[in-house]
């Protein structure tokens, strides 16, 4: 099972969530209300990263959710917010800023272990709370991808390999790979990066490209 980290300025929703993880057979190695309080016990000890953090969107020590996302990230962490999502810009922040998903302070607890489940297995999180806040801002940057380059990505993006999307086109791999290095190029451009294949499908469906019945996995 993997490790998880809670990082929320509430120290009842860390218990609660903290007795679920326990049920579930998920190691919580840390549980605490700042971000810098989580690294510093990472330094202190030497501890490998979580390999999920559960964060909540907004912490009441003055941080923005740009810079606790990003910490954690380059820190090595996957992350999950967890929130009541009725913010649809500060979601679509930490969308940007590299969160794994968001999964609503609404959800049952079996949801939210879901989501910890699928984000420590590498996977997409795609859920209503994620395309709500989407949808809901129209300042979400579209990268103006081209109707081959949108072609490309749906096909990779949903487990093609690039050989198998370039002989589904009908077009040379190196066409193909180019495509997918313009792909990344544009989403860096609009300050949506996407440098994994796990990325490029988690903007995919985030601009309807991919839908969820699509994407590895769905159903």
């Amino acid at each position: 099972m993997s490790t998880v980290a809670l990082i929320d300025d509430h120290e009842s929703v860390r218990l609660g969530l903290e007795a679920a993880c326990a049920r579930d057979s998920q190691t919580v190695v840390f549980s605490g209300s700042t971000v810098v309080s989580y690294l510093e016990w990472r330094r202190a000890t030497a501890a490998p990263p979580a390999e999920v953090v559960v964060l909540d969107l907004t912490l009441g020590d003055g941080t923005t959710v740009t810079e606790n996302v990003a910490s954690l990230v380059n820190d090595g962490a996957s992350v999950v917010i967890h929130s009541v999502a009725d913010r649809p810009a500060a979601v679509r922040e930490a969308l940007a800023a590299g969160a794994a998903g968001v999964v609503s302070k609404s959800s049952a607890l079996d949801d939210v272990l879901d989501a910890i489940r699928t984000v420590a297995q590498g996977e997409a999180l795609n859920n209503v709370e994620w395309a709500s806040a989407v949808d809901g801002d129209r300042a979400f940057a579209d990268a103006q991808l081209a109707t081959r380059e949108r072609e490309v990505l749906r096909l990779y993006a949903t487990g093609l390999p690039l050989k198998a999307v370039a002989e589904k086109l009908g077009v040379a791999y190196s066409t193909a790979k180019e495509n997918i290095t313009r792909i990344r190029v544009k989403y860096v451009e609009v300050g949506r990066p996407a440098p994994t294949k796990v990325d490029l499908l988690r903007r995919a469906m985030e601009d309807g490209i991919v839908t969820a019945d699509e994407a590895p996995g769905g159903r």
